[in-house]
């Protein structure tokens, strides 16, 4: 893949991949270094961008993963200054855990299809369409499992917030 090339294909997918970022992260700062460091790895790996299927998932899956590795470093971070490890879990405690990782939590407990869908949809920004060709469903099962989906979420959250 070529500059230009690289410039149409993967410049554009920035601006969702902040907004991602930004939504897991209030440091501003870090998740356009997140962004940055995507799009490094994004054009290291750029001779092979083209037999890749699906280059959003993957650019969208590499900021998740340096997200999950700047999260573990900040645990690690934590263990180190405090001298001892406190582990928190949301299943457990729920008042006390972030509300992200709350619904997060709720997400994995969807039904598969249910929770594919809305991940690809909500978090991962993919369009009706292109959810339509991944999952082969059909528009209006698109829109009832994604209905549904937000309906039990809401709910549960609601739920365990008023425990």
């Amino acid at each position: 893949m070529e500059l230009e090339e690289f410039n149409h294909k993967i410049v554009p997918l920035r601006k969702s991949l902040l907004d991602m970022a930004r939504t897991w992260t209030e440091a501003h700062d870090y998740a356009e270094d997140a962004v940055q460091e995507v799009m490094l790895r994004l054009w290291s790996m750029r001779d092979r961008l083209d037999a890749h299927p699906n280059i959003r998932a993957l650019a969208f899956t590499t900021l998740k993963n340096i997200e999950r590795d700047h999260w573990r470093h900040l645990q690690i971070e934590n263990i180190s200054t405090s001298g001892k490890y406190q582990e928190t879990t949301v299943a457990t405690n729920p008042e006390d855990g972030d509300d992200m990782q709350l619904i997060r939590m709720i997400i994995e407990k969807l039904p598969p299809l249910q929770s594919k869908i809305f991940r690809m949809k909500e978090i991962e920004g993919y369009t009706k369409e292109e959810i339509i060709k991944i999952t082969g469903c059909t528009d209006e099962s698109l829109r009832q499992n994604l209905s549904r989906a937000r309906k039990k979420i809401r709910a549960e959250f609601i739920r365990l917030q008023s425990r």
